[in-house]
């Protein structure tokens, strides 16, 4: 079974459906190449998939640890090269931790998040600037 279904629209556009779900996103191409930018472009999804992958990870490797993970916010910026070949030069996650996360975890949770499958997958002269942001 294919993962996604991806139609080409017109003025830049897509849209993916998720195979299994149905779920649709539309992509547009990014201000800077010729895009409205009115939607996510295949790059900020890239970026974004770092984030929700990495919070995904944590939450599945800590949920018999007895941890709340829900509440996780992250901020997400993506940064292209400014040469050829055009490619994500850096993303940057800041991740917002909930309150009550126990010093003793924090490494664990650290580790698990730049160990998840995008983060691997990415090329490796894309810098992954993550950082973790505790309330306390």
């Amino acid at each position: 079974m294919f993962t996604s279904e991806v139609i080409y629209l017109d003025n830049l556009r897509t849209e993916a459906t998720h195979t299994r779900s149905g779920n649709k996103m539309i992509t547009d191409a990014p201000v800077d190449n010729q895009g409205k930018g009115e939607y996510f472009s295949p790059t900020d999804t890239v970026a974004t998939a770092l984030a929700t992958c990495m919070i995904t990870t944590m939450a599945i490797q800590t949920r018999n640890d007895g941890l709340v993970l829900e509440g996780i916010r992250a901020q997400v910026e993506k940064h292209m090269t400014t040469t050829l070949p055009r490619r994500i030069a850096r993303i940057v996650v800041r991740l917002h931790m909930p309150t009550g996360i126990p010093v003793s975890a924090r490494e664990k949770l650290q580790k698990i998040a730049h160990a998840c499958p995008v983060a691997l997958s990415l090329h490796p002269e894309a810098v992954q600037d993550v950082s973790f942001v505790y309330p306390d």
